[in-house]
């Protein structure tokens, strides 16, 4: 699942129509997408009523909007979340797919930092992240050390 988070916590569950508008931008949009520069885009917007207005948007904003339709093309979720941003228990659970109680004991040892508002823990997305990619590194290291051994012992892997 891809994640995006802002103000307003809500996941954005694409429908089939929208998925199917998504991969129409996207075969649209896919020639802007692979500019590389610095310089902002320019939109035209066209509303029901038929009034348009033009936008200035970054190159990054673009390329991040080209990657919310990819993810909504597939069907994906999405919520936007900002690297600052401070998540609940439950919050970071979800997106680390793990069970609430699991994630607190990962606080309790200190091995993901956070901090205390009241009672409430709160986490920062950044060291969320930060050990969300340790563990992917982890488990990609004993995955590699056990296709190593499988290789060794000629286990047909």
């Amino acid at each position: 699942m891809a994640t995006i988070f802002g103000e307003a916590c809500e996941t954005n569950t694409p429908t089939a129509d929208e998925a199917k508008l998504a991969q129409e931008c996207i075969r649209r949009l896919a020639h802007l997408a692979s500019l590389k520069g610095k310089k902002p885009f320019q939109l035209r917007i066209q509303s029901d009523d038929k009034s348009t207005e033009t936008v200035s948007i970054p190159a990054s904003a673009f390329l991040l909007l080209n990657n919310i339709l990819k993810q909504m093309a597939q069907g994906n979720a999405l919520r936007l979340i900002p690297v600052h941003a401070e998540l609940t228990t439950q919050e970071a659970a979800d997106i680390l797919n793990v069970s609430r109680p699991f994630l607190i004991e990962q606080l309790e040892k200190n091995i993901i930092p956070f901090r205390k508002v009241g009672t409430h823990r709160r986490i920062l997305f950044k060291d969320l992240m930060e050990y969300k990619e340790e563990m992917d590194r982890n488990r990609q290291k004993a995955l590699d050390e056990l296709a190593a051994q499988a290789q060794e012992l000629d286990m047909g892997y």
